[in-house]
C-alpha cells in the first residue's frame, strides 16, 4: 500500500508518497506567504496553508497508485494560533510560533501565576511562541475576536479538520500549546480557566498514530482517492521528524536544522529539567521526550546568506572554509535573530556578530554564522547533560543538515557521533509512517521506524578540532551574559 505524509512547515508545505517497504515514491513542495504586520509579529493565512495541501496532493497523486493509497497523516509547524467561529470559519490569520508578541502575557504567566504552578500544570513554562500567551493576548487586543472563538487549533490540525470534518490534534502538538497536562496526556483544566477558555472549545486529543477519521467524499472525489482513506492524528514538525529519523525509545536523540533548531532527545519516563529550560513535551511514540529550541537555525544562513551577501551559492560560500579554519574563527555569531527560546527564554535576544577585526573576510562571518547555531544548540545540550542525560550520537535532519560541513561542525562542538539518515524527509517522512501504524500496516511506531529508518553516512568527532572547538564555546557562552542587559535597552 502507499502513504502520504503532508508536512506544513513555515515557509511551504512538502509532501511525501511512501510505499509501505520505505520507498520514497515522490516529493513535492508547495509555498505559501509569511506576514509580518509589525516587527517581531509573525502571521499566516490557513487557508493558504490548505490551498497549498490540496494543490500539493493533486500533484503528488499525479505519481501514485490512487487505488492503493491507503492513509495520509502530519507534521506540522507547532504552537500556531488558528480560531475558527462557530461556523468553523477562521476568525484571523494565525499568529505563528515565531511571532514575538506575547512579551507581557508571558511574564504574567511566568511571574504572576508563577512558573512553579505553570510546570506543575503542564510540565512546561510560558515561552513567547507558545499558545495559551497569544490566546490571552487576543483576550487582552482583539475581545471581539477572542468572543467569537469556538474552536482553539494548531496549523496541522486545521488541515486534517479540511479533511475529515473532524475537531482533533495530537499529543505531541499539544504539548506545545501550554494547555496541555503533558504528564498525565490530557487538557489542563487550570490552564483552560486561566486563559478563560473551555474543554469544548478545545479540539480532541489522540496519540499520534491514531486513525481520527477518514477524508471526506467530497474531497476524496475532488482528489480521485476511493473512499475510506484513513487520516492520523500526525505530530508537531519535531515528533515527527524524530520518528522519520528513527528518534524513538528511550535516550535517542535527533538534532533538526530547519526554520528553528532542535535537540530531541527521547524518554521511556515522563522528565522535567530543574529550570525548565528544555521543553518536556509527549512523544508521538506514545512516551515522552525532552526539547530544546533555538528560533534561527537554517533561517540564519538563509539570512546571511540571502539578504546580506545576496547569493545563493550556498555551497559555493562554505567552501570557502578549509580545515584549518575549524575551531580556530576568532568571530562568533549570536543566532538570535528571532529572539530565543531555549534555554534563554528571552525574546528580546538579538543576532549580533562579535571580534570583528580589520582582518576578518566574509568566509569567516560565514563560518561563524554555521558556529553560532551549533554552539546554542550545544547551550541545550547542557541542560540535558546537567540532567544526568548520556548522550553519544545524535540524528541530524532539516535543510541544513545538507551540508556536509555544518554537520562536521556540530560533530565537534558537541563531541558527540552525527548520523545521517538516507531519507532527508523527515517530518514528511515520520508522518507517513504514522499513517502507516494507523492503518495497521505496522503495529506500533518504534517497529514501523526500526523497519525503515536507515543511516547512510556516520561523521565522527575528531579529536583535535573537538578540543579547539571546546575552547571557543567556552568564549562563546560568555557573550549572551555580557549583551542581556543591551538587548534590553535597545528594544
Amino acid at each position: 500500500m502507499q502513504y502520504i505524509g503532508i508536512d506544513l512547515g513555515t515557509s511551504s508545505v512538502k509532501l511525501v508518497l511512501m510505499d509501505s517497504r520505505g520507498t520514497i515514491i515522490k516529493s513535492v513542495s508547495k509555498s505559501y506567504p509569511i506576514f509580518y504586520p509589525k516587527p517581531g509579529w509573525s502571521e499566516q493565512n490557513p487557508e493558504d496553508w490548505y490551498e497549498a495541501s490540496i494543490a500539493g496532493l493533486k500533484e503528488l497523486l499525479n505519481y501514485a497508485d490512487v487505488s492503493r493509497i491507503a492513509g495520509i497523516s502530519f507534521g506540522g509547524q507547532m504552537h500556531g494560533l488558528v480560531i475558527l467561529d462557530e461556523n468553523d470559519k477562521v476568525i484571523r490569520p494565525a499568529i505563528l510560533w515565531n511571532d514575538g508578541r506575547t512579551t507581557r502575557q508571558c511574564e504574567y504567566l511566568n511571574q504572576v501565576i508563577g512558573t512553579d504552578k505553570l510546570s506543575q500544570y503542564t510540565a512546561n513554562i510560558a515561552f513567547a511562541g507558545f499558545t495559551a500567551p497569544k490566546i490571552l493576548w487576543l483576550k487582552e487586543n482583539e475581545p471581539d475576536n477572542y468572543a467569537r472563538i469556538r474552536k482553539i487549533m494548531l496549523p496541522k490540525d486545521y488541515i486534517a479538520y479540511r479533511l475529515t470534518g473532524v475537531h482533533c490534534t495530537d499529543v505531541s502538538d499539544a504539548s506545545g500549546m501550554l494547555l496541555f497536562d503533558v504528564r498525565n496526556r490530557c487538557w489542563s483544566k487550570e490552564m483552560l480557566d486561566i486563559c478563560g477558555i473551555t474543554e469544548e472549545q478545545m479540539p480532541s486529543v489522540f496519540e499520534s498514530s491514531d486513525k481520527v477519521g477518514v477524508v471526506r467524499n467530497d474531497i476524496a472525489g475532488m482528489l480521485g482517492l476511493p473512499d475510506g482513506v484513513i487520516v492520523a492524528a500526525g505530530a508537531g514538525d519535531n515528533a515527527a521528524a524524530a520518528v522519520g529519523t528513527g528518534t524513538v525509545g528511550d535516550g535517542h536523540c535527533n538534532i533538526s536544522l530547519g526554520t528553528s533548531g532542535t535537540i530531541f532527545i527521547s524518554s521511556r519516563e515522563f522528565k522535567v529539567d530543574a529550570d525548565n529550560a528544555l521543553h518536556s513535551f509527549a512523544h508521538a511514540d506514545g512516551r515522552y521526550h525532552l526539547m530544546g529550541c533555538i528560533l534561527s537555525a537554517a533561517s540564519a544562513n538563509g539570512w546571511w546568506m540571502d539578504k546580506i551577501i545576496g547569493s545563493g551559492d550556498y555551497a559555493g560560500a562554505q567552501n570557502e572554509i578549509t580545515e584549518q579554519m575549524l575551531g580556530n574563527n576568532k568571530v562568533f555569531f549570536l543566532p538570535y535573530l528571532m529572539g530565543e527560546r531555549s534555554p534563554h527564554n528571552d525574546e528580546f535576544a538579538r543576532g549580533t556578530f562579535t571580534g570583528l577585526t580589520m582582518d576578518t573576510e566574509r568566509k569567516d562571518m560565514m563560518q561563524a554564522v554555521l558556529e553560532g547555531v551549533a554552539f546554542a544548540i550545544r547551550d541545550c545540550f547542557e541542560v540535558a547533560k546537567s540532567s544526568g542525560i548520556n548522550i553519544t550520537s545524535t540524528r541530524m535532519c532539516g535543510g541544513g543538515a545538507k551540508s556536509e560541513l555544518w554537520c562536521r561542525i556540530m560533530a565537534n562542538v558537541l563531541g558527540v557521533r552525527v548520523e545521517l539518515p538516507e531519507s532527508e524527509e523527515g517530518p514528511g517522512m515520520g508522518a507517513a509512517m504514522l499513517a502507516m501504524v494507523a492503518a495497521g500496516e505496522y503495529n506500533s511506531v518504534k517497529e514501523v521506524s526500526d523497519a525503515l529508518v536507515k543511516v547512510r553516512r556516520v561523521i565522527e568527532p575528531e579529536e583535535g578540532i573537538a578540543l579547539r572547538y571546546e575552547d571557543r564555546y567556552r568564549q562563546f557562552r560568555t557573550i549572551y551574559p555580557a549583551l542581556k542587559e543591551v538587548f534590553r535597552t535597545i528594544n
